[in-house]
């Protein structure tokens, strides 16, 4: 256990790559279940291999945990450089649970080329798993570049309609961003004398001018991926397009790496900038949280307005960041994984109902409740949460960001605020349509409530969102001292 432990990233990381080859090679469309029964194999054992993150985290320690370090390419100083602290601990176990679930909701949907299906999530497993550990600075940027593959197979094999426009939409807004990443790591590496070392990057002396550059540089990158206004139109059409599962795993992790690499790369690497850029990322953060949920309440597609909903509550995540004040940092990371949770469900909740009915539009429905009581239940409840309901975790990482944010300026506090009315109406919007009412379309009156797979799946989120909304303490305690050692770090000029 001693040898597991001290390579315990690399076989999460690495693990679910090489399982999502073994199910490429044992398994044809001929023996889909093959495929299914491996991929579910694969991904059960990686989210067990990854309870130990958690298990054995020490708490009260802001350094980095599990530390994996070896040469890997010496001529250019490159390294083989993984380690985890209280930030990038509950992301890597959101990842891993939820693949498992998606591997689950797969597993009927998805009739053609299914081997490649449930292969293209486990290598994308991996390869974000990489993204949460990686501390050299080439190693983050390929995996950060090379997870962008198998979403793009993801949507551009599996998705809708106008599956190829989104899923090249998807690649090359993406892929722009992070180029002036990649430059501004070949800067630092210079500045650092050779090194890729990200942690060494912290603590470069950077006049005022190359921070506000070199900022600038991660944040193209980084707001891209959340996706901030103005860059976020692409999501959007991503989300519609792919399938089910990819919409899971981009809403409830893709977006999370952006908003991570501004914790582990942008905020420490450029303090002065961040405090100086701080009020225009504040006010578009705002601007997400107002103007974009008013844009979901006009939305007819479910999957567009639960899409527009996670550009939302992202909002709330970067403004929790940038007012520097520990509540709200500690909230905004809640809420990264809160939303994974809550916005992954109500992507499984519309997945369930496409696959009956194969529309998304809300006026196809209507008195669902009558004939699926089960399932209208769970999209109810996760309706709830995803408007901040006192008692599921929706409502703990946006209290904390609007308590946190409220100590530094009222304002904040008060435009934020106005998501929880305005995100209560488009989703309550939604759930009175799609639920409630009588039924118009005979289709409705003949769908089946959840079978076993489906139930498993949403009450397996659920408790979830239950645990973390009465009893939020471990994981606030998991962060704390990361989040504390941050702030200092970034209360701190470097000039």
């Amino acid at each position: 256990m001693t040898l597991l432990s001290s390579y315990l990233l690399s076989v999460l990381i690495w693990f679910p790559v090489v399982g999502g080859v073994l199910v490429l090679a044992v398994s044809a469309d001929r023996n889909a279940d093959r495929a299914r029964w491996t991929a579910l194999g694969v991904s059960v054992a990686t989210f067990l291999l990854s309870i130990p993150l958690w298990s054995r985290f020490d708490r009260t320690s802001a350094d980095m945990q599990f530390v994996e370090r070896t040469p890997w390419i010496e001529r250019f100083q490159i390294e083989y450089f993984l380690g985890v602290d209280g930030i990038s601990v509950p992301l890597v176990l959101l990842t891993t649970l939820l693949t498992m679930v998606v591997v689950v909701s797969g597993w009927r949907v998805i009739k053609d080329r299914v081997a490649q299906y449930f292969a293209a999530f486990l290598i994308m497993e991996g390869l974000m798993i990489g993204v949460f550990c990686a501390l050299d600075g080439i190693l983050f940027y390929l995996f950060w570049e090379a997870m962008l593959i198998p979403m793009f197979l993801i949507i551009g094999v599996w998705g809708g309609p106008n599956r190829v426009y989104a899923a090249i939409k998807f690649f090359l807004y993406t892929l722009l961003g992070s180029l002036l990443m990649l430059i501004a790591l070949l800067y630092l590496n210079r500045a650092a004398g050779g090194s890729f070392d990200l942690l060494s990057f912290h603590h470069l002396p950077l006049s005022a001018g190359v921070q506000t550059l070199v900022f600038l540089a991660f944040f193209a990158a980084f707001a891209v991926k959340i996706p901030m206004v103005p860059v976020h139109t692409w999501l959007p059409d991503a989300h519609v397009e792919a399938p089910t599962g990819g919409s899971v795993i981009l809403a409830a992790i893709t977006l999370k790496m952006g908003a991570y690499g501004f914790l582990r790369i942008a905020m420490p690497i450029a303090p002065d900038a961040a405090h100086q850029i701080a009020p225009i990322i504040i006010g578009l953060s705002l601007l997400a949280v107002v103007y974009i949920a008013l844009v979901a309440l006009v939305q007819q597609d479910m999957k567009k307005l639960i899409a527009y909903s996670s550009i939302s509550h992202m909002g709330f995540v970067t403004l929790g960041f940038f007012v520097f004040e520990t509540r709200a940092m500690e909230g905004a990371i809640v809420q990264m994984i809160s939303h994974g949770f809550i916005s992954g469900a109500l992507f499984l909740c519309v997945g369930v109902l496409y696959d009956r009915l194969h529309s998304r539009e809300i006026a196809t429905y209507g008195g669902v409740i009558k004939v699926m009581p089960v399932f209208s239940f769970f999209i109810v409840f996760f309706a709830m949460a995803n408007a901040g309901l006192p008692g599921t975790s929706g409502f703990v990482g946006e209290f904390l960001v609007i308590l946190g944010a409220f100590s530094v300026n009222g304002w904040y506090a008060t435009v934020a605020a106005l998501t929880l009315i305005v995100g209560a109406a488009y989703t309550l919007w939604m759930v009175k349509r799609v639920v409630f009412g009588s039924i118009q379309n005979p289709k409705v009156a003949e769908l089946e409530d959840l079978d076993r797979r489906e139930l498993g799946m949403l009450l397996f989120i659920a408790v979830g969102v239950l645990l973390i909304g009465v009893w939020p303490a471990p994981l606030l305690e998991v962060m704390a001292a990361s989040v504390d050692q941050l702030l200092a770090h970034v209360a701190v000029s470097k000039l």
